[in-house]
């Protein structure tokens, strides 16, 4: 049985929840016709009842030892806020459309990720679906939804959630997600949905109520820790498994990114993360889809995504901060924080073949040696990017990479993760060269906790940033402030940036076979006193050369290619707003070409295929 309200048919409601230290639990039924139902005590905890005449939309709480009235922590939906009674939800009676879709694996993704408040001035799940057949028309694959669930107030960043299984409501509540996740489908496009199972929101969590949800034996950023090996915490996982059951079967959501994986303290034999990836698994054999696990990860530890007969957790992929450190290093010159660690072009050669830049190597951020060697396995279970949420929302102000790095260096960015042998990930409007911030916002109720964050913001950034006050995260200005302005996407550079990441997307597709299982066949180049990083793709036909500049001068090199071949792209080309081209349009072996300062260039040569023999 599932946890929470379970609607079944006729009109009957089966409650089940967790309390194990109750010595009595009673369901209040609000509205329709308020009511008392004693729960009854079964095994391991758990207490349930089955209850007539309850319709979708009904309100109730679950009332522990006469006397804390609490919402069900796998609440489905909570029409009133985190702080009120929550709502029976029927899952069977929204009208699907979906019914042919088949998912898209790993290999096949390319993925937008999107803040639901901020990605449109509407701020819902359906306001997104306008804007699906943009992004489709964009190359994209997948969408990417930071995290929905419930929160304190109508605006909040996305990981101060504190009722995993309910849909926030101001972003739409249920029925909005799951029409997104239907439109989406119809328009080929996969849904991810950013799930934050190491740690829950400091307001509205009133799961310490009903259980050892969390131990004081382990701490983290945000606190106690989630209880994933104590006493008691066979029920906690269940509980956090049953949310991805729920997220894949109720919602059609077809992968997870799971938050902050390094944040999940857990020293069992059989890891939690293990069983997730086993509960991934069989939901994918049940549905006929891939549901797949994405780990965010700061460990560059491979054993998540390899196999179990490996030695591993199973999981399918996770995300390569090295690449966007290596890269962000390069654009903007910043050192500091884990930054420090990087700086050298070497890197970011290093990041394209290898997977990490720190595989088992000392380093200085962390005064130790750090994580493990990952180029045995397939560059498609990797994610990279040039910014995402977390880069850009913990600066002090938010500031995308165009801020930063300028036109010319975030088009150069663009080059090197759309022609990764990666997994591109983009963040909400750079496609546009989105000038918008995205700083940290909250809308909490509570007064003492409204000031902490306060202060601890200002107390974040001595050393990640330094000057000036970071924006109040409560004022409802800062979060107006990060809506994308989506009148800027065909105006000027804006536009110009747009067709040029269309450009990027389209010949990463034709060139997918030449790219594929690129790990044994992608070579580099890297000088570092000149700042050139070239990268060579090749079969025993065809070769790609991504020639990357660094620098802010021109360099003249001599073509490292072994065949005849021709430019697919300059971005320095006038077409894409750049100083214009010096690249020769096709080039031969051996011959010159002077490259413009911070720009990327695309060579593609093919080999004609052997004559066949005549017989005679």
């Amino acid at each position: 049985m599932q946890p929470g309200a379970d609607y079944q048919a006729g009109e009957q409601c089966n409650f089940l929840v967790w309390a194990p230290l109750a010595d009595e639990v009673v369901l209040k039924v609000i509205e329709p016709g308020p009511r008392n139902v004693a729960m009854q005590r079964l095994a391991d905890g758990y207490w349930q009842t089955l209850v007539d005449n309850i319709s979708p939309g009904t309100l109730y709480e679950f009332v522990l030892d006469d006397e804390k009235e609490r919402p069900d922590p796998a609440s489905h939906w909570q029409p009133h806020g985190v702080h009120g009674p929550s709502a029976v939800v029927n899952h069977n009676e929204f009208p699907w459309t979906d019914d042919a879709w088949r998912g898209r694996g790993l290999e096949d993704l390319t993925i937008y990720e999107l803040h639901v408040g901020t990605f449109t001035p509407e701020g819902t799940l359906d306001a997104i679906i306008p804007r699906l057949q943009e992004l489709v028309d964009l190359g994209i694959r997948a969408i990417e939804l930071m995290p929905v669930a419930a929160f304190p107030g109508d605006r909040n960043w996305g990981y101060d959630g504190v009722q995993p299984f309910a849909v926030q409501h101001s972003y739409g509540g249920p029925n909005g997600l799951k029409r997104l996740v239907d439109a989406a489908h119809c328009h080929g496009v996969a849904v991810l949905l950013d799930v934050v199972y190491n740690h829950l929101g400091p307001e509205g969590n009133y799961l310490w109520d009903f259980g050892p949800y969390f131990t004081d034996r382990y701490h983290t950023p945000w606190g106690n820790a989630v209880n994933f090996d104590g006493p008691h915490s066979d029920e906690v996982r269940r509980y956090f498994l049953s949310n991805a059951r729920h997220w894949f079967e109720h919602y059609h959501i077809d992968g997870l990114r799971i938050d902050a994986v390094h944040a999940i303290r857990d020293f069992s034999a059989t890891p939690f993360l293990q069983e997730l990836a086993a509960e991934a698994q069989d939901c994918s054999q049940r549905l006929g889809r891939p549901c797949l696990l994405i780990a965010e990860s700061d460990l560059n530890d491979p054993r998540l995504i390899r196999s179990t007969s490996q030695g591993g957790f199973g999981l399918d992929g996770q995300w390569s901060d090295d690449f966007h450190h290596a890269l962000h290093t390069l654009l903007t010159g910043e050192r500091h924080g884990y930054y420090a660690d990087f700086g050298r072009l070497g890197d970011l050669a290093t990041a394209f073949q290898k997977r990490f830049v720190y595989a088992w190597r000392y380093s200085s951020f962390r005064k130790r040696h750090h994580g493990a060697p990952a180029a045995d396995l397939p560059a498609q279970q990797f994610v990279v990017c040039s910014q995402n949420h977390d880069q850009i929302g913990n600066r002090m102000c938010g500031e995308r990479l165009i801020t930063l790095a300028g036109f010319e260096g975030a088009k150069l960015a663009a080059a090197a993760v759309i022609h990764s042998p990666y997994i591109p990930l983009f963040f909400m409007g750079e496609e546009f060269a989105a000038d918008t911030p995205f700083p940290y916002f909250v809308s909490f109720g509570d007064a003492e906790l409204i000031e902490g964050v306060r202060r601890g913001r200002r107390e974040e950034f001595p050393e990640f940033h330094s000057l000036g006050e970071p924006p109040d995260p409560q004022a409802e200005a800062t979060f107006q402030s990060a809506i994308l302005n989506w009148g800027q996407r065909g105006c000027g550079r804006h536009g110009v940036m747009l067709a040029y990441y269309r450009d990027l997307l389209r010949l990463r597709k034709e060139l997918t076979e030449l790219r594929k299982d690129a790990g044994d066949r992608l070579t580099s180049h890297c000088d570092e006193e000149a700042a050139l990083l070239w990268l060579c793709y090749r079969t025993p036909n065809e070769e790609a050369w991504l020639l990357l500049n660094f620098s802010a001068e021109e360099k003249t090199f001599t073509y490292p290619g072994d065949a005849f071949a021709n430019l697919l792209l300059d971005s320095a080309a006038e077409r894409w707003a750049g100083p214009g081209s010096s690249l020769a349009a096709a080039v031969a072996p051996g011959e010159s070409l002077t490259q413009s300062g911070r720009s990327a260039a695309l060579y593609h040569a093919r080999q004609p295929e052997p004559a066949a023999g005549r017989i005679g």
